[in-house]
This record gives C-alpha cells, sequence and structure tokens, in this order.
C-alpha cells in the first residue's frame, strides 16, 4: 500500500531527475556560440542526451527487477551528479557530447520510480498513481527549460549544469530516508539471464510492442519542436532568446497538471480511447503550430495541445504495459523506455537537420511525419490483452 506521501516524493523525484535531460535545450544556441557550432551540430548534444538515456534505459533500468530499488536509486542519482559536472567543465564540443552521452545514461532514476510506484499501488488506482508520478516527471521536463533558459540567460549555461549538481546532491540525501525499502521481484537470477529475457517480452507481447512504437514515434514528434523552439524565436518577426523559449515550459507545465485525470480516465475507459485521443491532439497542435507558429499565441496554444496529447499517449501507454506481468515491470519499462527515447533522438536529430534547409514548415512537416506513422500504427494495432508471464532464467515459479 502505497501512501500519499510517498507518491508525491516520487513525483518530485521524477521531476527534478528527469529535468537534467532538457536543461540543453532552450540553451543549444547559447552553448553554439561558446564552441562555435551551427544549429545542425548543436542538434548532436540532444541527440547524444537522448541516446544516452536509452542506452541506460536499456542496460541499467531492468536492475530494478534484480536489486533493491531505494539502494539503486541512491546510486544512480550520485552518478548523475557527476555527469552533470562534467557537463558543464566541457572545455570542447567533443567533451560536451560525450558528457552529455554519459548524463543521459545515467539519468534513469525517473525508470526506477514509475514502476517502483506501480508495483507498490492497489491495482485499482495503478493509473491514477503512475499519473500523479507522471505529472511530476511531466512537469520536471517542461519546467526544466524554463529554469535553464532564465538562469542561462542571468548567469550562463555552465551554472545551470552546477545548479542541477548540487540539487542532485539534495535529492540523493531525500531519496534514502524518504523512500520504502523494496524487495526485489527476482530471486537466483543473474543479470545475464535478466536482460535475456526482455528480448522474450519483446516477442511475446504484442502490447508491449505496439506501446513501444506509440510511445517511441510520438515522443519523436514532441522532439523535433523543442528541439527546434529555440532557433525558431531567435528569428525574424520573433528575436527572443533562450528566457523566452524557458517560459514555454510553464505552458507546457499547465498541461501537465492533468496527468492524474489522463490515469484515472484509462483506469476507466481503457487505453485504446486515451492513445489514440493523445496522437489526434498532437496532430491538432502541429496544424496550429504550421499555420500560426510565427505569433506568440499560435505557439502557447499549439505547446498546449502538444503536451497534453504527449503525456495522453504517454501515461496510456505506461498504464497499459504495467498490467502485463506484475513481476516484470521494471523490464516491460525498460522496453517501453527504450523506444521512447531513441524516437526522441531521432525526432532531435530529424529536426536539427531540417530546420537550416527547410526552416519552422519543414520542421512542422517533420513532426507531423513522426505521427502519421504512429497513428498507421494505431489502426493496425489488436487491443485484446495477452495474459502471458515470461520468467529469465533462474526465476522462481510462483
Amino acid at each position: 500500500m502505497i501512501t500519499r506521501r510517498t507518491v508525491w516524493i516520487m513525483a518530485v523525484g521524477s521531476g527534478l531527475s528527469v529535468a537534467n535531460l532538457y536543461y540543453s535545450q532552450p540553451l543549444l544556441e547559447r552553448m553554439g556560440v561558446d564552441f562555435a557550432a551551427p544549429a545542425s551540430r548543436m542538434g548532436i548534444v540532444a541527440t547524444a542526451t537522448q541516446v544516452g538515456y536509452a542506452l541506460g534505459m536499456l542496460f541499467l533500468a531492468p536492475l530494478g527487477d534484480l536489486l533493491e530499488r531505494r539502494r539503486l536509486i541512491v546510486v544512480l542519482l550520485a552518478a548523475t551528479a557527476l555527469a552533470l559536472a562534467a557537463v558543464a567543465l566541457s572545455p570542447s564540443f567533443a567533451w560536451l557530447a560525450v558528457a552529455s552521452l554519459v548524463l543521459g545514461a545515467a539519468t534513469v532514476t525517473p525508470q526506477i520510480l514509475v514502476p517502483f510506484a506501480a508495483a507498490i499501488a492497489e491495482p485499482s488506482e495503478r493509473g491514477k498513481v503512475v499519473g500523479t508520478v507522471m505529472s511530476g516527471l511531466l512537469i520536471g521536463i517542461l519546467l526544466a527549460r524554463t529554469a535553464s533558459g532564465f538562469l542561462g540567460s542571468h548567469l550562463g549555461w555552465r551554472a545551470v549544469y552546477w545548479l542541477a549538481a548540487g540539487l542532485m546532491v539534495v535529492l540523493m540525501a531525500v531519496m534514502a530516508r524518504a523512500l520504502p525499502r523494496s524487495t526485489p521481484t527476482l530471486v537466483g537470477t543473474t543479470y545475464g539471464a535478466l536482460m535475456r529475457s526482455i528480448a522474450g517480452l519483446v516477442r511475446d507481447l504484442p502490447a508491449l510492442r505496439s506501446s513501444a512504437l506509440f510511445g517511441g514515434l510520438a515522443f519523436a514528434s514532441f522532439s523535433v519542436f523543442w528541439t527546434v523552439l529555440a532557433f525558431h524565436l531567435a528569428t525574424p518577426p520573433l528575436h527572443y532568446g533562450s528566457d523566452v523559449v524557458g517560459l514555454f515550459g510553464l505552458v507546457g507545465a499547465a498541461g501537465a497538471a492533468a496527468a492524474p485525470l489522463v490515469g484515472t480516465f484509462a483506469d476507466r475507459r481503457g487505453p485504446r480511447l486515451s492513445i489514440g485521443l493523445g496522437l489526434a491532439l498532437m496532430l491538432a497542435a502541429y496544424a496550429v503550430l504550421a499555420a500560426f507558429g510565427r505569433s506568440l499565441t499560435g505557439l502557447v496554444v499549439g505547446v498546449l495541445l502538444l503536451d497534453v496529447g504527449a503525456q495522453c499517449n504517454h501515461i496510456s501507454n505506461q498504464t497499459r504495459i504495467y498490467g502485463l506481468i506484475p513481476e516484470a515491470r521494471s523490464r516491460l519499462n525498460t522496453v517501453y523506455m527504450v523506444s521512447f527515447f531513441f524516437g526522441g533522438a531521432a525526432g532531435s536529430a530529424a529536426g536539427a537537420a531540417a530546420w537550416p534547409r527547410y526552416g519552422w514548415a519543414g520542421a512542422c512537416g517533420v513532426g507531423v511525419a513522426f505521427l502519421a506513422a504512429a497513428l498507421a500504427v494505431y489502426a493496425t494495432t489488436r487491443w485484446d490483452r495477452p495474459s502471458l508471464h515470461v520468467r529469465p532464467e533462474g526465476e522462481a515459479s510462483s
């Protein structure tokens, strides 16, 4: 049984830790000036962070099924603090790119916390609990841009990363005291067997495969927008800096506050409707952004629709997969989130490549293309839920 206090601690911890992945986005132009790098090259920094996160999800997050989760979380936060310091010390673009990759790999704490919350929640409230923790995560993603944009314009981009490193040290102490101890769900299982079992989950669970595709393609579309926004706002007729880019995080945070409601909706109505609604809202967002994206009003409306649609899709997918095999939630989450962040990396790379050649209209077109692919998967998905239990070698039967 999970208490409300624990849920909110997990939500805040998820938000503060995941924020580390997004501090760079409003700062890409400033970083580019420091390292004399064009926009297309600076896209590598955002891409490297997301690729690193996907690799961390693949090789580190499954440990949530094998190890005691509170201790694992504390160790990961320590590694994240060191990686943030390495980014702040970057003497060259190559160092920055590599340090960003390492930072992404270390910052997998939220993906230990979310399945942890799902595991100790009552089944009838799992969507609501996951939605609450995810609301913290989503608000962290969005406010990270606000904080980094504001601080970066006044203190410089390196100060943002030094402050984040200190914050991770504080969060380590809070998590060590506040989180309950967990019991590993796997006994007598090796790391190799744990990793091999992931392939079995992908092979045997169609719902996992389709949700991974929905999540990856939707996040690719989402990342296109946030990667090019700083460059778009700096061009005529807007001429805004990183502080204004960050303010758009506040707009998105207003939508992210609805995440618990999305989770409750998914509990009651099922994931098919809520996933489809999320994809439709994101498509509507790009229609607004393409037509009215040269005005602040058009951008604000587009951001609201995009963020609400993205969270609707994401939370519904997670609620769906967590109900498949309870003892494998960390591995299920690994498959989903690896796809999610490889999608994000693809979106960042595609957006950065499209911007210099095709501008705002081209970037919006790339975002729509990813959503069209997701809708094609949605139209061909079977929505019956399998009842399978896939165990790695050495896992005890229940």
